[in-house]
């Protein structure tokens, strides 16, 4: 018999705490095994229940939930999930707290009175999925950009050789993809000669403030993606949350579409965004697969694949889940699977 994933909610709303217990232990493979009103209980009750995983609210008294999860990480390596609010204040918050270790976060109501069910959804599934897969380690220092010098070094060093010569590169994530896309796009130089799109399921609220964190920490530029913006070399656009990002050919010029999210299950989608440019750029693309639930960008790899593309896919002992590259790789569509902290210098190498 399998065992229950084990659990701890910190949260200092009592009626929140509840909705979360009763969301996770309603599945029958999910225990809570305490609660925390606060950051500095999480972190003693952390020590001493040793859950698998804990969900933790941002905003509490006496410590803060960044501040636990620093001091958890610091300690002893626990999963942990975020509940964010959805503000821009919000969003920042949440990007300190994966950067701090947490592997993931989801949505919180703006007021307790609406309940939590809404922004739990996908919850025990996510929960279930870390918890089982993924092992935390103790964190280091964030990624930041590699050295001018060091750039240099890394981008002479002889990259394998390619399908066909690109001319974009697209990145597609998910769950635990806000970390790994800037530890990879932190690996790049600043003459990094391709554009780069970047699609990872993220609020609407939240993909501006993490163009935003990223163009702060690399030597490429990053910002949100807007309609129309053509995808220049040594530059990085993020695609809008709620939203559907395109890859269109408009003359000489490979530009940005960006559309009404639609009944897609994921807005931004990962597929259609690959399949876009199958359509506009054909084989002339290198596409990255990283950590993420599901199997999204599977069927727009495989429209890439058919004309000749490269596809890349992050390895499962780097991933926080390994769904989307396992998905990939497992329909025989990626030609190299990579560690994380390999990916980045062997983009970087193409330049």
């Amino acid at each position: 018999m399998v065992e229950k994933v084990r659990v701890l909610v910190v949260d200092d709303s009592s009626f929140f705490r509840k909705r979360i217990r009763d969301e996770l232990e309603l599945t029958g493979e999910i225990s809570v095994v305490g609660e925390a009103v606060n950051g500095r209980e999480a972190v003693e009750m952390s020590a001493r229940l040793k859950p698998d995983l804990i969900t933790m609210d941002v905003a509490m008294p006496v410590m803060d939930g960044i501040s636990a999860v620093r001091e958890i990480m610091r300690t002893a390596p626990t999963n942990i999930i975020m509940f964010s609010a959805l503000t821009r204040d919000g969003a920042r918050a949440t990007l300190d707290a994966l950067e701090a270790g947490a592997v993931d976060f989801l949505a919180k109501p703006a007021g307790a009175a609406t309940g939590a069910a809404g922004s739990q959804g996908s919850l025990s599934q996510r929960v279930v999925s870390i918890a089982r897969r993924h092992h935390p380690h103790r964190v280091t220092t964030p990624a930041r950009p590699i050295p001018a010098a060091s750039a240099a070094v890394v981008s002479a060093a002889k990259p394998r050789r390619l399908a066909n010569e690109p001319r974009l590169v697209l990145i597609g994530a998910s769950t635990g993809g806000p970390v790994a896309i800037q530890r990879v796009l932190s690996a790049l130089p600043r003459n990094f000669p391709l554009p780069v799109l970047v699609a990872v399921h993220m609020p609407a609220e939240f993909t501006s403030t993490f163009a935003e964190r990223l163009d702060s920490v690399c030597q490429v530029r990053v910002s949100q993606a807007a309609d129309g913006e053509v995808l220049l070399p040594g530059q990085v656009l993020v695609a809008p949350g709620g939203r559907q990002v395109l890859v269109e050919q408009r003359g000489s010029r490979l530009q940005v579409g960006v559309r009404p999210g639609g009944e897609q299950l994921y807005k931004p989608s990962v597929d259609l965004m690959f399949g876009s440019a199958a359509r506009s750029v054909g084989g002339s693309v290198l596409a990255v697969i990283l950590t993420g639930m599901g199997a999204d960008g599977t069927e727009g790899a495989r429209l890439l694949k058919e004309r000749g593309a490269t596809v890349w896919s992050q390895d499962q002992a780097s991933s926080v889940v390994y769904g989307m590259p396992l998905s990939v790789v497992k329909a025989g569509y990626s030609d190299r699977v990579l560690p994380l902290p390999d990916i980045g210098p062997a983009l970087a190498a193409l330049a």
